[in-house]
């Protein structure tokens, strides 16, 4: 049976600046292809600029007079993370969409980023928490809907307060569960404290349910050499329209969180078909480990102080 077509309404952004990471490939070269058609000014920071080039010469067959643009950036690194909030400063643009979307999932074996912490809490939670201090001025001059992808996977599991970079002991699904957790309870707390502080942003969550993109796909960048067999069984179903969703669907959360008039701040956005791993975007119920203000408020002093940025208390 074909797949019934799930889509949005982007409206009008004509006039507005988006940054989206992880738009190389997957779910962000599709959220800044329907961004660019909407016509937003879309920056894209990438790590590997030859798949950056190739996102952008995908994006232009669909919308030839896109405005897109390339940008260097490596979550894993808090230098490069640095160097690009100086770039955007420099530019001195208002961004009014930010996207966190990049990640990594589960790498075979405990692998550390430049900064030695552990490769997923470190690119998926502390790059972002970073990255959204360098750019906080311009995200304030844009009024900017700032949406942060977790994960499915941020309904289970807990934070490992006592050993957050896993050097006792390594799980990879529990080390990005709990990168997820984290992520989201930041996405969160970011809304609080603009809301405090008066910092004029909106912030909200978002997850895309299960779908067939790089995460889980051969990346020997991060010790995987071939596809996870969940990864072939995800992208069978997905290929039939059985309950999975694909990256043109899957992105879709996070470009409603961040783009719809409807969307608000502090509130979490998913799939809402069987078991919220596929189907349309919807509002989603907290999941268990994002509801704890006090964890929230821990997390963001804690990243605070691994990553040495800091935010504005005004």
């Amino acid at each position: 049976m074909p797949r019934r077509p799930i889509d949005i309404t982007v409206p009008d952004l004509s006039g507005r600046r988006a940054v989206v990471t992880g738009a190389s490939d997957g779910m962000g070269v599709e959220m800044a292809s329907r961004l660019a058609a909407a016509g937003a000014e879309v920056v894209m920071p990438v790590r590997n600029q030859r798949k950056g080039e190739a996102a952008i010469a995908k994006i232009r067959t669909v919308t030839p007079a896109a405005n897109v643009s390339l940008r260097e950036l490596d979550l894993s690194s808090l230098s490069s993370v640095a160097a690009l909030g100086k770039t955007l400063t420099n530019e001195g643009l208002p961004i009014h969409i930010l996207i966190n979307n990049a990640g990594v999932m589960t790498p075979p074996d405990r692998q550390t980023t430049a900064d030695g912490f552990e490769l997923q809490f470190g690119t998926n939670h502390l790059g972002h928490f970073a990255l959204v201090a360098h750019l906080l001025p311009l995200l304030r001059a844009g009024g900017a809907r700032v949406t942060s992808q977790s994960s499915i996977a941020a309904r289970s599991g807990t934070i490992n307060w006592d050993d957050l970079n896993w050097e006792r002991s390594y799980d990879g699904m529990k080390a990005y569960r709990q990168s997820k957790i984290a992520f989201g309870l930041f996405g969160l707390e970011l809304n609080r404290r603009s809301n405090a502080f008066g910092w004029g942003i909106t912030s909200n969550i978002s997850h895309p349910g299960v779908a067939p993109t790089s995460l889980l796909a051969a990346r020997p960048e991060v010790g995987r050499s071939s596809e996870t067999l969940g990864y072939r069984v995800i992208k069978a179903f997905s290929r039939r329209g059985i309950l999975f969703g694909t990256p043109q669907t899957a992105m879709l959360p996070a470009l409603y969180a961040a783009t719809s008039p409807d969307a608000r701040g502090e509130l979490f956005y998913g799939p809402k078909g069987p078991g919220k791993v596929g189907g349309a975007p919807a509002q989603q119920t907290l999941f268990r480990p994002l509801r704890s203000t006090d964890d929230a408020a821990r997390m963001w002093q804690v990243s605070e102080e691994l990553t040495k940025v800091r935010f504005p208390d005004s």
